[in-house]
């Protein structure tokens, strides 16, 4: 922020606003004596003189106007995250980490506001740090450290798709994005349809989600678990063409030989008898059958 704004936001006198504009670079920009003449009630405006000051540094200075930006409300996080600054500007990296370590058992899960610090960078290498850090990433990427979000992962990759008779299907990938919290499919069938698919696991319910729709107008959603013959999802297809809707029901299964069996089944009876809808083998892909 400009000088001159900072300044008139906190309504400094003019021989104040002057001495601002003669200080030299490796001072604070606004001193401890303009903001006490100013008498000044922004946290955020001593939380400024924190950080300049330990810039320059004067860490007793740091230290007492992040006190006194303390006193005024500053947020903890704010407060916690310069404080563990103040630390590793004196050279003491474990009470930085303690203090780090603090936020953390408070909720705070922004780890890349840390990782991507450049004064607590300088923690780096530290084993408490890193222990820290690898703590801190199963709160803030919960998809990626339980196992639960595991259940479906036999379906990730690239495969060829082939009917029971052998016939060639299409293609499929299947990839996890969001850290594993989301499976995303796109599917394209050897006559040129296309169509792509949203899986998750439902935090709230246990079940996982499907949600599907294709260039023809079809859309799935099923819900399930996992059983020990694959993954079963029902729920129910919507065809937009004709406006109709019936129930459906899905079921993946890995195979020994590393295929997936992918069964689908549609009811026109309200779930009385099943149809089979859509039966595949899915084959990992080869670099030759990726040019096809």
């Amino acid at each position: 922020m400009p000088r001159h704004i900072f300044s008139r936001r906190l309504a400094l006198p003019a021989l104040v606003l002057f001495a601002m504009a003669g200080a030299i670079a490796d001072q604070p920009a606004v001193t401890e004596q303009a903001l006490r003449e100013a008498n000044s009630v922004d946290p955020q405006a001593w939380r400024q003189l924190a950080i300049d000051a330990r810039t320059a540094g004067d860490l007793e200075l740091a230290a007492s106007a992040l006190q006194k930006a303390e006193a005024l409300g500053l947020p903890p996080v704010n407060a916690g995250f310069e404080r563990a600054r103040q630390h590793v500007a004196r050279g003491d990296s474990q009470a930085a980490i303690d203090e780090l370590q603090a936020l953390a058992d408070g909720g705070f899960t922004a780890i890349a506001a840390i990782t991507g610090d450049p004064v607590l960078k300088a923690l780096s290498g530290n084993e408490a740090y890193s222990a820290l850090i690898k703590n801190m990433e199963k709160g803030a990427y919960p998809c990626a450290h339980q196992q639960r979000f595991r259940d479906f992962d036999f379906w990730l990759g690239e495969w060829d798709v082939h009917l029971a008779n052998g016939t060639f299907a299409g293609t499929n990938s299947i990839k996890a994005n969001e850290k594993g919290c989301v499976l995303v499919e796109k599917w394209a069938s050897a006559g040129g349809g296309t169509g792509h698919s949203i899986n998750y696991l439902d935090g709230s319910s246990g079940e996982w989600v499907q949600v599907w729709n294709d260039a023809a107008g079809s859309q799935i959603d099923i819900r399930g678990r996992l059983t020990d013959k694959g993954m079963r999802l029902t729920g129910q297809i919507h065809y937009l063409g004709n406006d109709t809707t019936f129930p459906f029901r899905a079921l993946w299964t890995p195979l020994e030989d590393g295929r997936v069996r992918q069964f689908f089944e549609q009811s026109n009876d309200q779930g009385v008898s099943w149809t089979p809808w859509f039966e595949g083998f899915y084959s990992r892909r080869s670099i030759d059958s990726s040019k096809r």
